[in-house]
């Protein structure tokens, strides 16, 4: 057998314990707030925003494929907050050769070394929601919570932020 038979034969044995798994990352399915809300639903308002329409329409076709806002701006609602974009702009450069050294480091279990890209993620949102300070509130909301850091309330969107390993 040649090198090249035996790389290819390696790279198979390889491929095939690592698997075909996935990684999710964000607000998953049931996590609520207290009151039964949705957190995904809230820090999807957050991301996009909800001036111009009622809570629950989707955002201007515009505003997701580039990022942001252009149909006209109208009185009320929240501003766009665009932490989860801008975690993805800043930080999925490095997720492959992560997802590498993960893999090593988890002696080719792809399911843990998942697991690791899955935490490594989850950390960089959760630090893009602490970072972020634009927008700044009204001063009527800071008023009402006490401090001025946007996106934070209660905590519970932060806490919500999970990820889920499939395969």
């Amino acid at each position: 057998m040649g090198l090249s038979a035996r790389l290819d034969a390696k790279l198979k044995e390889i491929a095939a314990r690592i698997g075909n798994g996935s990684v999710s990352v964000g607000f998953l399915a049931g996590a609520t707030y207290p009151d039964g809300q949705s957190v995904a639903t809230v820090a999807f308002w957050n991301e996009f925003g909800t001036k111009g329409r009622a809570h629950g329409d989707a955002p201007h076709p515009d505003a997701v494929a580039e990022g942001i806002r252009s149909e006209p701006q109208l009185s009320g609602g929240l501003p766009p907050r665009p932490f989860f974009r801008r975690m993805v702009a800043a930080e999925s450069g490095a997720w492959g050769t992560n997802l590498g050294k993960a893999v090593v480091a988890s002696k080719g279990d792809g399911n843990r070394a998942l697991g690791l890209m899955g935490e490594e993620i989850k950390g960089e949102l959760q630090q893009s929601i602490n970072l972020l300070t634009s927008p700044p509130l009204k001063p009527s909301t800071i008023k009402r919570k006490g401090f001025a850091k946007p996106l934070i309330d209660t905590g519970d969107m932060l806490r919500s932020v999970d990820y889920r390993v499939d395969g």
